[in-house]
């Protein structure tokens, strides 16, 4: 379950799709970058390839939430 879930525009043109995005899973946090197309770009160590799959299906979730109502 992903907890303390954030995201920021990476541009200060907010026209300019592109977020940064921050979480924490099993304990350990996370940062990216998510692009207009859906690509998530992880900084640092991503997670394993096994949790990698669902990670992005609730990061897709809730990025339609939260920045395209």
């Amino acid at each position: 379950m992903i907890q303390h879930f954030s995201f920021k525009p990476l541009f200060e043109n907010s026209q300019i799709p592109g977020w940064s995005i921050s979480f924490f899973f099993e304990q350990n946090r996370y940062a990216a970058e998510y692009y207009k197309d859906g690509s998530i770009q992880f900084i640092g160590e991503g997670p394993s390839e096994d949790q990698r799959e669902n990670i992005e299906k609730v990061i897709h979730e809730l990025m339609l939430f939260h920045v395209y109502e």
